[in-house]
């Protein structure tokens, strides 16, 4: 029976319920299929979704802006200076106001906090579209994406290299969530979030999964049946770069890397990649990556995401 998920807001996939998550990637593939097929899917005619953006991006804009029109909305964009979001006007007074004016709204920012008051003001659905803590929106496209791939999704061994950053945290909640094994390989100083780690754990003991966090990269990527990485300094943290790279360097996922995971191993990244950093070429545009299909499925998922939830 389907779950009925309209007004609700996606701030966390660790907000979600496995059968929420499964009805997601269910009405992404039919969304899929039609758009494939040309078939029209006009099911937010006449609504409008605000896309409120405190940080750039291509991906998001792009997919949301134009599967909300292939829905038969309206995406109404909102750069840094559109709007005086905890500026001069309160959340709270946006958020009133603009639950007047739209159907939903899409928020990519700075602040997670900013992201949990808007979804708490607003009497209209706020989807995030990336805060410094959690990018959901990506991560229930990468488990569509390997769903796609790979037929399922429980007991899946996913390797994640690098940063402890927003992408390992929406991760963490993704995986723990649907019962895949994952296992970050960090960098001591650079570890997940302790709290979002424990949750995700108790998570997934009640699916019969396994989190590992640890340090080493060859052994993470054991046996593994996904391998994902994500840039080693995120968006705001360019002047700690040079400093990142040193210790980033011995997670580079390389053709030396790659060879401890199984033979059919997928590549994943949320992309933008700096090649030569996280990853190379021998690897990014080999016959393992998926990362364009992986891109395109943002589209996919979060249309999929707006026509259940507004």
């Amino acid at each position: 029976m389907a779950v009925n998920m309209k007004g609700k807001s996606l701030v966390s996939i660790n907000d979600l319920t496995l059968e929420e998550i499964n009805q997601i990637f269910d009405l992404s593939k039919t969304l899929k299929e039609k758009q494939l097929t040309g078939e029209p899917h006009k099911i937010l005619e006449g609504k409008t979704l605000g896309m409120i953006f405190s940080k750039p991006s291509t991906r998001t804009r792009i997919s949301f802006q134009t599967g909300i029109y292939q829905l038969g909305g309206l995406g109404m964009y909102f750069g840094p200076n559109d709007l005086q979001l905890g500026k001069s006007e309160n959340i709270h007074d946006t958020a009133k106001v603009l639950s007047r004016y739209l159907n939903g709204i899409m928020i990519r920012t700075f602040s997670h906090q900013d992201v949990i008051d808007l979804a708490k003001y607003a009497s209209i659905p706020v989807i995030n579209g990336l805060t410094d803590l959690l990018h959901p929106c990506q991560v229930l496209t990468d488990l569509f994406t390997i769903l796609e791939k790979k037929g399922k999704l429980r007991g899946l061994k996913m390797a994640y290299l690098g940063d402890g950053n927003n992408m390992a945290h929406s991760l963490l909640h993704g995986c723990s969530k649907v019962g895949m094994d994952l296992t970050l390989a960090t960098p001591s100083n650079y570890k997940p979030d302790e709290e979002i780690v424990k949750n995700s754990m108790e998570n997934a003991k009640k699916m019969g999964s396994k989190i590992e966090i640890i340090t080493d990269p060859v052994e993470a990527v054991k046996d593994a049946d996904i391998i994902y990485t994500d840039v080693w300094a995120s968006m705001g943290q360019e002047a700690e770069a040079e400093e990142r790279r040193k210790h980033f360097v011995r997670y580079q996922v390389n053709p030396g890397l790659v060879k401890h995971a199984k033979e059919d191993y997928i590549f994943m990244h949320c992309l933008p990649a700096h090649r030569g950093d996280e990853v190379v070429d021998e690897v990014i545009d080999s016959t393992n990556s998926v990362v364009f299909d992986e891109a395109e499925n943002r589209l996919h998922v979060q249309k999929a995401i707006m026509a259940l939830v507004m």
